[in-house]
């Protein structure tokens, strides 16, 4: 009688400290997975503030305005926070080609706040006659600009 007791007495606390590690395991988990959904909700706030609108006349002289086959767009940013004014704070996709070398220039700001415009200027040497898309992503914020040479 005495060996059953022992017995299950052993069995109890053995599951007792199953029953701690898993729960010491879980919480652990847990807290990781909260620190992420945290750390993902700053993201999406950032970007849900970025807001950018192209605001040059497509049919106005978008490409080669000053001679050197340049293209020229004003950008408006219309979000709710500051940008960066460099050509690191965004992407440029000239009809399916990415651009390197892209140059931003505040126009009546000295910086890109809320209401301000930056003109975004890059080389595109011996760009064809014809329709031609530029793709802008700012923070996940894409803008489509279509014009013709």
């Amino acid at each position: 009688m005495a060996s059953a007791s022992a017995s299950h007495l052993v069995l109890f606390i053995a599951s007792l400290m199953v029953a701690a590690s898993v729960a010491g395991t879980i919480t652990n988990g847990v807290s990781q997975l909260s620190a992420a959904i945290d750390d993902q909700s700053y993201d999406v706030s950032g970007n849900i503030r970025t807001d950018v609108e192209v605001i040059s006349d497509p049919g106005g002289p978008v490409y080669n305005r000053s001679g050197n086959e340049n293209v020229s767009l004003l950008v408006k940013n219309t979000g709710s926070r500051s940008l960066p004014a460099s050509g690191d704070a965004l992407d440029v996709v000239v009809d399916g080609q990415y651009v390197a070398d892209v140059a931003v220039t505040p126009l009546d700001a000295p910086d890109w706040s809320p209401g301000s415009v930056v003109r975004v200027e890059f080389s595109r040497p011996s760009l064809p006659t014809g329709d031609h898309r530029v793709k802008l992503v700012v923070n996940e914020d894409e803008e489509i600009f279509s014009f013709r040479t």
